[in-house]
């Protein structure tokens, strides 16, 4: 799930969550934003049953995917837009 937050000029905070055990493991949003380095963003177990990660992005078209422990790769269903290559957000 994507959540999305004006901030003060045109940046955006976008907050990637996911549920807390599903899936199980180490998972990590990798995307052109942080050079789809993995552990860069690792989501966090929240007390609300939600694990996530907040991210500071420009104006623009933005793909990004997660990666979980044991080379899971898997895309967002609540992005913009998802591709064969990734999911996609346009802010």
């Amino acid at each position: 799930m994507l959540r999305r937050t004006p901030l003060f000029g045109s940046k955006t905070r976008v907050t990637f969550a996911l549920p807390a055990d599903r899936p199980g493991g180490v998972v990590s949003v990798v995307g052109d934003f942080n050079g789809w380095q993995p552990g860069l963003h690792e989501l966090r177990r929240r007390r609300n049953g939600l694990r996530t990660v907040s991210v500071i992005l420009p104006p623009g078209v933005h793909r990004f995917r997660y990666l979980a422990t044991g080379g899971l790769w898997f895309d967002d269903e609540t992005a913009d837009q998802i591709d064969h290559h990734s999911s996609i957000m346009h802010l």
